[in-house]
């Protein structure tokens, strides 16, 4: 749709197509193009153009009236889009499904959000085969312009053979996402989707594998690329290990003072768990996996650091129920989360939950957070400290959610699976 205001403002003339005029749907980056003639200039020779336009005032003075008017209806319509909370999604996105790729679409499915992009990490699983799953969460729901960029497909330091030598040592650890599985006998967790496979194998997925592609940058240049973009205004949201952010931490250590905030699900400080859970109750997977990349994270200066912990997240539940309720909604989201969800907590969920709406959230903690990286029996074991007691050795001080409204939060995810996906376009093969 081309608006031509030329008729009312003596000469100007909207010369870029503007989408979504009335409704306000403008893309983010919209400049519009604005041709100034010389007939803006008042003359007595063009003064009958404006026979008919606020004539009880002068030709120069409507003039301006209508180049306010006119530049109002340009610039005021984007302000809504302009105001869009601007979010990275980091995750290591099990799927289909799960709590992992739900959690992303509680951000899509928001329209008050614009994520900026999904970078990808290994974790629960391999990294190339959450990148496809991902692609095709994507086209399901008809969003296939928000670019997925992949990540470290390895930790920092932290490597499968080392595990295995120090189980010998200190006791088998009972879920090691993209691990699991390579060993006979081993627990393959709650949850977890396929089988042991080689880190660059991505096997046919059960959703239909994707037709389109993953972008050519890596997650960590592309978070550095959007905080200076967009400085102080982008939330990084990491629902999986920590290795893309200390990876852009350490290529810019600017990353922290740049964004907005950091959004966290992981660690584990003193759940009510039983007694088994107990024994290794500081040992939470996402923080597990990279534990020196927790530790470049958690002592970086960020203007605020909130950590959705073990404690909290296993007073949700995706249940049996939840998933009939959202089966009910025709909504590409809905049947998408109600064909592939499993019954499991809702971890990265609620922490996606918390940023969407804090009152979500009824009652929080501060500690100061860092975590055991010596490579003894601790190792990988989240640390925390009160006030008073932390040693100073850049450890941040943490928001921790510690109790919440379960029917709010449950009531939330349903209503925002349920609605049309903001942006959505028609995506070849999306069924």
């Amino acid at each position: 749709m081309e608006i031509d205001f030329a008729r009312v403002t003596g000469g100007f003339r909207l010369t870029r197509a503007v989408p979504g005029i009335i409704s306000g749907a403008y893309p983010n980056d919209f400049e519009p193009e604005i041709e100034r003639p010389s007939q803006c200039v008042s003359t007595r020779r063009d003064a009958h153009k404006s026979k008919g336009v606020f004539p009880s005032v002068g030709l120069k003075t409507s003039f301006k009236i209508i180049c306010t008017i006119a530049l109002g209806l340009i610039f005021v319509f984007p302000a809504a889009a302009q105001n869009k909370r601007k979010v990275i999604l980091d995750q290591d996105a099990r799927g289909p499904a799960t709590t992992d790729q739900q959690s992303m679409l509680m951000f899509i499915q928001s329209p008050e959000v614009e994520t900026l992009g999904i970078t990808v990490v290994s974790g629960d699983m391999w990294r190339d085969e959450e990148v496809a799953h991902t692609l095709r969460m994507l086209e399901i729901v008809g969003r296939t312009d928000i670019p997925v960029l992949p990540g470290a497909v390895y930790p920092l330091i932290n490597r499968m053979d080392f595990i295995e030598r120090w189980e010998k040592l200190y006791g088998t650890v009972h879920y090691q996402g993209a691990w699991n599985g390579h060993r006979p006998g081993m627990n393959l967790g709650e949850g977890l989707r396929g089988r042991w496979h080689e880190p660059f194998v991505v096997p046919d997925i059960v959703e239909g594998n994707p037709t389109t592609k993953a972008s050519e940058e890596d997650a960590a240049h592309f978070i550095i690329r959007m905080v200076h973009k967009y400085p102080h205004q982008v939330t990084i949201y990491a629902g999986g290990p920590l290795t893309n952010i200390a990876q852009a931490i350490s290529l810019d250590p600017m990353v922290p003072d740049l964004a907005q905030e950091l959004v966290i699900m992981g660690g584990s400080v003193a759940p009510v768990v039983p007694i088994e859970w107990r024994t290794e109750n500081r040992r939470e997977f996402n923080f597990w996996w990279d534990p020196e990349a927790v530790h470049i994270t958690l002592t970086s200066p960020w203007h605020k650091i909130t950590i959705t912990t073990v404690d909290i997240s296993i007073k949700t539940r995706m249940t049996k129920e939840l998933i009939a309720e959202l089966a009910k909604s025709p909504s590409a989201a809905s049947q998408y989360v109600a064909k592939y969800a499993d019954v499991e907590y809702m971890w990265d969920e609620l922490a996606a939950a918390g940023w969407l709406d804090p009152s979500v959230i009824t009652k929080e903690d501060q500690l100061y957070m860092d975590i055991n990286i010596d490579h003894g029996a601790g190792y990988g074991n989240v640390i925390v400290w009160t006030a008073d007691l932390h040693p100073g050795l850049g450890e941040q001080l943490v928001h921790l959610p510690a109790e919440l409204n379960r029917e709010k939060f449950e009531k939330m995810f349903i209503e925002l699976m349920a609605r049309p996906t903001p942006g959505a376009h028609p995506a070849a093969n999306s069924k």
